[in-house]
């Protein structure tokens, strides 16, 4: 086994300078970083982390609280992970996965068993019941979404609010007037999830600056069959919805099969306006209009945020607050823009 002195004899450096190149924490010139590389190859050498961490009395692992199932599934989780891990691997950290249902005892056991320098936490609630805990820890915490009351945090997310108002905006400025929302299915709501009442507030915000009214559907559950159930409901009234507002994100490709199946043709007899990624939006058929989410972006400025936090240099934190990422409306093909009264 070789260790960092055996790097730096063969480098011709100093161990702190082998040290340095690995975490970036000092500038080093191109040609020293050039030749402890090769010697870090030459060797095959790997540093201890036990080593390390008694040295620094760092871990060099980030703690990330992760749901399982839940409104996100496995598929809305990767982007989060994919980011999450590859900005601390770039960092020379590891990342350390804890399931959000241990709670507020997680964190604590987190802190306690020093396992992590950091702690990410994933799908806030309005009312997280882990909140509280977070001033007492040891480790700095970014929460990847806002709390009701997010005073003395560091918080990051898409701005929901925004994205509910470009919603309405959307289909009002091309003609639409009887527009409904089909909300989140019941487990979510109970859930308490933070985004839910958020967007909502955007609706309602931006409906009452147009002077208009709009609906809400609540969609029984994020299925083929929950969609024809809202639908159903949406389309029910002597005046039919003429605007139709998705939030929840798996909801969405049910929704345009459901319309297509009887026989009302999104993008040329009703407007659908959905919110996912961009990615997403485009896969749907049809492509589907939409408010930006942007996962990958709400990690990396999360992580910038925990590593900020991190800093040991000698600069100063970043102060508590939100960061809201805005969201962006792309128009697709589920717009009407010639609608006529």
């Amino acid at each position: 086994m070789f260790t960092s002195k055996d790097v730096a004899r063969l480098a011709g450096v100093s161990q702190s300078t082998v040290s340095y190149v690995m975490t970036g924490k000092r500038p080093i010139s191109e040609e020293t970083r050039r030749r402890v590389q090769a010697a870090i190859d030459l060797l095959s050498y790997q540093p201890n982390a036990g080593a390390q961490a008694l040295a620094s009395r760092r871990t060099r692992v980030i703690g990330l609280v992760v749901p399982v199932g839940g409104d996100l599934g496995d598929a809305g989780v990767v982007p989060f992970l994919e980011t999450i891990t590859q900005c601390a691997r770039e960092a020379d950290y590891d990342v350390l996965l804890v399931t959000a249902d241990e709670g507020a005892a997680g964190l604590t056991r987190l802190d306690g068993r020093s396992l992590c320098d950091a702690i990410v936490l994933m799908i806030i609630s309005a009312h997280d019941e882990r909140i509280p805990v977070v001033p007492s820890l040891r480790v700095p915490v970014v929460l990847l979404g806002v709390p009701d009351d997010p005073t003395g945090l560091h918080c990051v997310d898409i701005d929901f609010t925004q994205a509910g108002r470009l919603a309405v905006q959307e289909l009002v400025v091309t003609g639409h007037r009887r527009i409904m929302v089909l909300g989140h299915p019941p487990h979510t709501v109970a859930r308490d999830n933070s985004f839910v009442g958020q967007f909502q507030r955007g609706v309602d915000e931006a409906a009452a600056a147009f002077g208009i009214r709009t609906g809400l559907v609540q969609l029984p559950e994020s299925t083929p069959s929950g969609a024809r159930i809202a639908v159903a409901e949406a389309l029910s009234d002597a005046e039919l919805a003429d605007g139709l507002i998705v939030p929840h994100t798996s909801a969405i490709p049910h929704v345009l099969g459901t319309l297509l199946q009887r026989g009302v043709v999104p993008g040329r007899d009703i407007s659908v306006v959905g919110h996912c990624t961009d990615g997403q939006a485009e896969k749907t058929d049809p492509p589907v209009t939409n408010v930006s989410h942007a996962p990958r972006e709400i990690s990396r400025r999360a992580m910038h945020t925990l590593f900020a936090l991190l800093d040991d240099e000698g600069g100063s934190p970043p102060p508590s607050g939100v960061e809201w990422v805005p969201s962006r409306l792309t128009r697709r093909q589920t717009t009407v823009t010639d609608l006529r009264p």
